[in-house]
């Protein structure tokens, strides 16, 4: 599966210059971590969006969104956010942000 490279694009420029950030294929798509732990990432023209628990009902009721379900279930905790939901600059970063808080919530892996 491939991702849409301009939406990853756009993702980094709202990442650019956060310590602790790397990327890796994941899901057959990009995916963006923060000291380890995903937070986002892109699959095929989506964002992928870790809310955690707590947050996914309520980011479910926002427009353009559905249930990460790439294997048939849904993957509580992650969400799809359909093009639309991205267009603009200040959408794709309210969403960059709430993922990021999240992540940076996570305990930190042992090694």
């Amino acid at each position: 599966m491939a991702y849409n490279e301009p939406l990853a694009s756009r993702v980094r420029h709202v990442l650019a210059r956060r310590k602790g950030l790397t990327e890796k294929q994941m899901f057959g798509g990009l995916a963006f971590l923060l000291h380890g732990k995903m937070c986002c990432g892109v699959l095929q023209d989506k964002l992928v969006v870790r809310v955690g628990p707590a947050h996914y009902e309520e980011a479910l009721k926002e427009p353009h969104t559905r249930p990460m379900d790439f294997t048939g279930r849904p993957l509580r905790g992650f969400v799809y956010v359909l093009p639309r939901g991205v267009q603009s600059p200040a959408a794709l970063k309210g969403w960059v942000d709430l993922t990021l808080r999240h992540a940076a919530s996570l305990p930190t892996k042992r090694r």
